[in-house]
């Protein structure tokens, strides 16, 4: 059975996500503002030292500009999620990039745009996805950085959801982890759809 706390803890997304939302455009600093490609947008940008060297680097998520009259269509708003890290030399570089793990926009239904975030502690992060209408989901996926590889691989998965009529009773929570559930699948060839049972082992 599932405690009450993290009931609670899901259902307070959904206060997040309105927050978030009337907040003000994301502000970037210049050296990360080369990688906002043209006609896009950050819409998260989270910092800390992501391969371990002890220099700061960052997390950025970029989306698509829709026009107010096409934040429904299918598809609508794609995002693109970027590991930025700083070279010896202070200059911020692509590490990786993947462009299926944070969803797009339109891709949230009722609920509205799904993209919750991202969340950095030490050298992994995790992209927090939400959404759904009276049935609601949560898709969270954590990468973890390896030195052996120097890339960031797969490292769990958590997939939540629940009817709001009554989430103590239908909640349900699984979560995969490597190389139990998948195996060594690195940060830019993660497939949200199609990552179980896949990877070296």
């Amino acid at each position: 059975m599932v405690g009450r706390g993290l009931v609670t803890l899901v259902l307070g997304i959904s206060a997040l996500a309105s927050e978030l939302s009337a907040q003000e455009p994301l502000k970037v600093p210049d050296e990360v503002k080369p990688f906002v490609e043209t006609k896009r947008e950050a819409v998260a940008l989270e910092t800390g030292d992501l391969n371990g060297d002890g220099r700061k680097d960052f997390v950025l998520v970029v989306s698509d500009v829709v026009a107010e009259s096409d934040r429904f269509e299918e598809g609508a708003g794609s995002r693109s999620v970027m590991v930025l890290v700083r070279e010896a030399d202070g200059s911020l570089k692509l590490a990786a990039r993947n462009d299926l793990v944070a969803m797009c926009q339109a891709c949230g239904g009722a609920f509205g745009d799904p993209f919750e975030g991202v969340d950095v502690k030490g050298t992994k992060f995790t992209v927090l996805n939400y959404g759904g209408s009276a049935e609601r989901w949560a898709y969270h996926y954590t990468f973890a950085y390896s030195r052996r590889d120097k890339t960031w691989q797969a490292f769990r998965a958590e997939e939540l959801n629940y009817h709001t009529l009554d989430p103590d009773k239908t909640m349900k929570r699984r979560v995969y982890t490597s190389p139990k559930d998948f195996g060594l699948i690195t940060f830019a060839d993660f497939d949200p759809d199609n990552y179980l049972k896949k990877g070296k082992r």
